[in-house]
């Protein structure tokens, strides 16, 4: 990948500034040698909006001119989900390193076809999988990596809230992106051996307001991915159990990690062949240990994904959550938007 000039200030340009996009221009904006030159957003209240608030930053009714300057290293997309495949092909054909807000695309087919696009231009693609660039998500990747857990067992996640309602996707697409990048980062994006989906359309016709996500991994790990926005409470809560030990991650909790040295082993029963084979059926310990709140050092999330980017811009570097990553999130999702509920089917995922 290219690598920019060390000495000048990384250059930046954001289309959109709705909902997310105001945080991440706030952190792009606060990196030391960084500067987002423009904001573009077809809304005039929007444009007033970074105009009040980021006085830094020229605001523009059309983004032709983002990619026409020449100065700007770097396109940050925060729009509508199916926008971002077109928009960050053009970015990246006109020679700008790409940071979009998940998802990356909409199919399998538009993540390679910009993977291609990156490659021939020698530029930076990188999808906005924020949680990975969570203190405690990777507290827990190196408990899983350590083997402190066991052998993985199961997981399950629960990603809920009442409200906002989309119109443009369903609760699988806001919601499940989060969830899905997390385990696949957890389990060093290995391909799940099949994927099963039920949801339920009650608000408008057609678009899934819950939806419950079952994935099979190898080694006998399932997880299961719950999101809805008509919730009574605002969960964001994930459960790994292992062989060894339990770990609760809360993202809204003042205690984010609870790990439970809790387990069921089988004991071993003295038979005729020195194993398993009493008649009697086998035996349970129950174990009850130390339950331990760790202490995370958190930084903001948004903040060190943003300097990732710039980083990967300034040093050539591949993205953590790069077009691979990326790649496995949204085929999960893809297949998942076409399964008739109910019912399981195979998924194959390239890594």
């Amino acid at each position: 990948m290219s690598v920019c000039n060390q000495n000048k200030p990384v250059v930046l340009a954001q289309l959109g500034c709705g909902y997310w996009g105001p945080n991440l221009l706030r952190n792009f904006s606060a990196l030391p040698n960084c500067t987002v030159k423009y904001v573009a957003d077809f809304s005039a209240a929007r444009r007033a909006f970074v105009e009040t608030n980021f006085p830094l930053s020229r605001t523009i009714s059309h983004y032709d001119r983002v990619l026409e300057d020449p100065s700007v290293d770097g396109v940050v997309i925060a729009t509508p989900a199916a926008t971002h495949f077109s928009l960050a092909k053009q970015a990246l054909d006109a020679g700008k390193h790409v940071f979009v807000e998940k998802p990356l695309a909409r199919t399998v087919a538009e993540v390679d076809e910009l993977g291609r696009r990156a490659a021939r231009h020698n530029l930076v693609v990188m999808a906005g999988h924020t949680f990975i660039y969570n203190s405690a998500v990777r507290y827990i990747k190196k408990l899983i990596d350590s083997g402190e857990i066991g052998e993985l067992r199961y997981l399950y996640s629960q990603r809920l809230n009442l409200g906002r309602i989309r119109s443009d996707i369903d609760a699988l697409w806001n919601f499940a992106p989060h969830d899905i990048s997390i385990i696949q980062y957890w389990l060093r994006d290995v391909a799940p051996l099949a994927i099963g989906r039920q949801g339920m359309a009650y608000m408008q016709e057609g678009i899934d307001d819950v939806v419950f996500l079952t994935l099979e991994y190898p080694g006998k790990v399932i997880a299961n991915i719950h999101v809805s926005w008509l919730d009574p409470q605002k969960v964001r809560k994930m459960i790994i159990v292992g062989s060894r030990k339990m770990v609760a991650y809360d993202d809204i909790s003042e205690n984010k990690i609870v790990i439970y040295d809790k387990g069921i082993d089988r004991r071993a029963i003295l038979g005729e062949h020195m194993d398993f084979d009493n008649p009697r059926g086998p035996e349970f310990n129950y174990r009850a240990g130390d339950v331990v709140m760790p202490g995370v050092k958190m930084a903001e999330p948004l903040r060190v994904e943003a300097q990732h980017f710039v980083d990967c811009i300034r040093n050539g570097c591949e993205p953590l959550t790069g077009i691979t990553h990326a790649r496995n999130v949204v085929s999960v999702l893809e297949r998942a938007g076409s399964l008739d509920s109910k019912v399981i089917h195979p998924l194959a995922i390239a890594v």
